[in-house]
């Protein structure tokens, strides 16, 4: 046994690696983007297993399932947002069935503090009908990490675990266990891979005849866990993830407590549910994220012999992260003191672009030249350039999605927007750009693109990126886009004449064109400038 001080997403790495891990695939994206990185660390120090950052989540995925046909284990992880992207493969996956041990790792992102939407994962485990761990803490991040690819090959099915911000994102001491050999080359049966009608239909059947025994698993695991204090209690609480964590703090006494629940695996422990509710009469559900557990506590109509309260009936809050005071609330008990700072006021001050960025020149000359524009609409998309929203730049009108900035400057433009801009980061456009930009060249669409090529993933660390410099031109080339409508701009406050210029060349071109501004993330500079 060896003891370490690690991030929630750490453990999650290190424990895959101690099962066997063979492959590790991934796409950069908040708060997940440390399991990769901790991956790509570890092997280069002591090798032994792959560890590859991909063009996209859906890739990472497909990567992952080849490795788990091939009879290995494999892990592949992303935020949540990003499974959305990998939906494709992740649901299939139920159906083809897992050769070697598939583990998928989705962190969630309460509060959204780097993303656009709050989304629970849970509710993707429970469509795709496969098992899915919760840790509480870091320390059962990494059993289960290492547990999950027993389960996956034992039931012959992908394996979630569901992280959350606020675990992989902080630091805790974990006890590792020995590692185990990576399995040996044992290839899939067609028959089970190849989802064709008539095999998929046979696949459909062993998953849902496979789900009482997932709930059996569930009951027997040892990361759930029934505790009575031995009085009779009106109230028992199911507390999950974190939520669990925030109970606890709040009672000094563990006689305290009353009838808790720990629920960290899903399905759900039926049995242990049902235990809980034959001793109490009414429910606190204290879960980060969705009110799932409670959801489908009530079902439809609810339990008319049971109060339930949690995030439904008001008692948490239903939207960003919990706190154990939100929680002591939620029990009842007496808020603790707090300490009042007279006249303090946080500064409020907004993300901002990096000094000397090369997206803040790119938006000082396209704002400066959509002036004589007044229709103009600059559909942007996810990456260090969407705080050009903010002042002082205000340039950009949308960012909904990976790669959405390009569809829906066509689909703006074919609704007589003009002009129609879109502006997409050099690792977005290959990520989910190319495509839409495939349909905007074949329709010639009046509309232009401005590729800012920063050559990084730099929002979230600076990964490298797919597709930058020479690359990329080739590949807007291969695209279909006219060669003399490629334009090659560097975003420096010396070039802003002659880049003003290029910019109105191709907005008034009457067809679709592409801008690639391409100039290093200031941050990368200054990194390769220190590594020499």
């Amino acid at each position: 046994m060896s003891q370490h001080i690690l991030l929630g997403d750490e453990a999650v790495a290190l424990g895959a690696v101690h099962a066997g891990l063979t492959g590790a695939y991934s796409y950069p994206g908040t708060p997940a983007s440390e399991i990769m990185e901790f991956l790509i660390r570890f092997r280069e120090k002591k090798g032994g297993f792959n560890a590859f950052w991909c063009v996209n989540e859906k890739v990472a995925f497909e990567e992952a399932l080849g490795v788990s046909f091939a009879g290995r284990r494999a892990m592949v992880s992303m935020k949540h947002v990003g499974l959305n992207v990998a939906a494709d493969p992740f649901m299939n996956a139920a159906m083809t069935g897992a050769n070697g041990g598939l583990v998928v790792v989705s962190a969630d992102d309460p509060g959204m503090h780097s993303s656009q939407n709050e989304q629970d994962s849970r509710y993707y485990a429970q469509f795709a009908q496969i098992f899915c761990y919760e840790p509480s803490n870091h320390q059962e991040a990494y059993q289960m990490a290492r547990e999950s690819f027993d389960i996956s090959e034992e039931v012959g099915l992908p394996v979630m675990i569901r992280m959350v911000t606020r675990l992989s994102h902080s630091r805790s001491g974990v006890t590792s266990a020995s590692a185990r050999e990576q399995n040996p080359l044992k290839r899939g049966e067609w028959t089970d891979w190849t989802l064709l009608p008539v095999n998929a239909r046979k696949r459909l059947k062993i998953l849902n005849d496979m789900q009482p025994k997932m709930v059996a698993l569930s009951e027997k695991s040892r990361f759930n866990a029934l505790r009575f204090n031995g009085t009779k209690s009106r109230m028992g609480i199911i507390a999950s993830g974190l939520g669990y964590n925030y109970v606890l703090e709040n009672f000094t006494n563990p006689d305290e407590v009353p009838p808790l629940l720990k629920i960290s695996s899903y399905p759900l422990p039926i049995a242990l549910v049902g235990k809980l509710l034959d001793e109490v009469d009414e429910i606190l559900v204290v879960e980060e994220g969705y009110p799932f557990i409670e959801k489908n506590l009530g079902g439809l109509f609810g339990m008319k012999d049971k109060n339930i309260r949690g995030k439904l009936s008001g008692h948490l809050p239903l939207t960003g992260e919990l706190s154990a005071d939100s929680v002591r609330q939620a029990l009842g008990l007496t808020p603790r003191p707090h300490a009042v700072l007279k006249d303090f006021k946080p500064a409020a001050r907004p993300p901002q672009l990096c000094l000397g960025c090369p997206h803040a020149d790119t938006f000082k000359a396209l704002n400066q030249v959509l002036e004589d524009y007044p229709g103009s609409v600059v559909f942007s998309d996810i990456g260090c350039y969407t705080l050009g929203a903010l002042p002082p730049y205000s340039a950009i009108d949308t960012c909904v999605c990976m790669g959405a900035s390009v569809s829906m400057a066509k689909g703006g433009s074919d609704s007589g927007i003009y002009p129609a801009v879109a502006t997409i980061g050099d690792s977005t456009f290959a990520h989910s750009g190319m495509t839409p930009l495939l349909d905007a060249a074949a329709a010639d669409t009046n509309m232009t693109v401005i590729i800012a090529d920063n050559a990084a993933v730099a929002m979230t660390g600076g990964q490298p990126t797919f597709a930058t410099g020479d690359k990329l031109f080739e590949i807007v080339k291969g695209l279909g886009v006219p060669e003399e409508h490629i334009r090659v701009i560097i975003p420096l406050p010396k070039n802003a004449e002659e880049n003003k210029k290029i910019m109105k060349e191709e907005i008034s071109h009457k067809g679709l064109s592409v801008i690639i501004a391409s100039r290093e993330c200031i941050q990368e500079t200054r990194k390769r400038k220190r590594s020499k």
